[in-house]
């Protein structure tokens, strides 16, 4: 299956990871958006919204890397473990994605994404979104080792992309005790963390090079 993606994104991190812990090989194709190549018409072809991840197997399309996750382990995985059937199960780890996407990663994005752009970040009020994400994670996480229910489940790694970004740009998870507990084992048991890490390292690289320039 031909994977569209950047080892910078998140959400392509994500699928790298899960991928891993189904024993899936991706045949990746490196999208370079700064280049443009999302807007050539081959590849908006497969993917009209013109975003990465993209996954396309067996010719059959399909992007958002929450969505892609979910039809990996449907298709291919061998158990329900990380996508658990039991509808109340199931729906806790869907309730945990979907905070990852429109809360925990949404106030990354207000935040960080503006020094990519202009050399400063968000405002404090954007801040003080982050640290309420965080502070509904710690919640979640209290007593418990893993975000959704008592074993590792696509929530914990799509969340363990979304954290360890933050990581990246030194964010002190300190404050957060119950998530720097659950953070240190994540990355110990969740395949794929190794390559994680250094798609970060890369997205670290290309952060300190533009703040750079935008300071000359």
């Amino acid at each position: 299956m031909d994977f569209y993606y950047s080892p910078r994104g998140s959400g392509c991190r994500t699928v790298i990871m899960v991928a891993k812990a189904l024993g899936l090989e991706l045949n990746k194709k490196l999208v370079n958006t700064m280049d443009g190549d999302q807007l050539k018409p081959e590849f908006v072809k497969l993917n009209p919204q013109h975003t990465i991840p993209t996954l396309v197997d067996n010719g059959f399309s399909i992007w958002e890397s929450r969505a892609i996750v979910v039809y990996l382990i449907e298709q291919y995985a061998k158990d329900d473990s990380l996508f658990p059937k039991d509808p109340k199960e199931q729906a806790l780890v869907n309730q945990r994605l979907y905070f990852d996407m429109g809360t925990l990663y949404e106030s990354f994005a207000k935040y960080y994404y503006p020094l990519f752009r202009t050399g400063k970040p968000g405002t404090d009020e954007d801040f003080k979104k982050i640290e309420s994400s965080f502070e509904y994670l710690n919640i979640f996480l209290e007593g418990q080792d893993y975000v959704a229910g008592d074993h590792l489940t696509v929530a914990d790694i799509a969340i363990l992309s979304s954290v360890s970004t933050f990581d990246i740009f030194d964010f002190d998870l300190s404050k957060y005790p119950n998530v720097a507990r659950w953070y240190a084992n994540a990355k110990k048991v969740t395949p794929g963390w190794d390559e994680n890490w250094n798609g970060l390292l890369e997205l670290k690289a290309v952060f300190d090079a533009r703040l750079s320039a935008a300071k000359q």
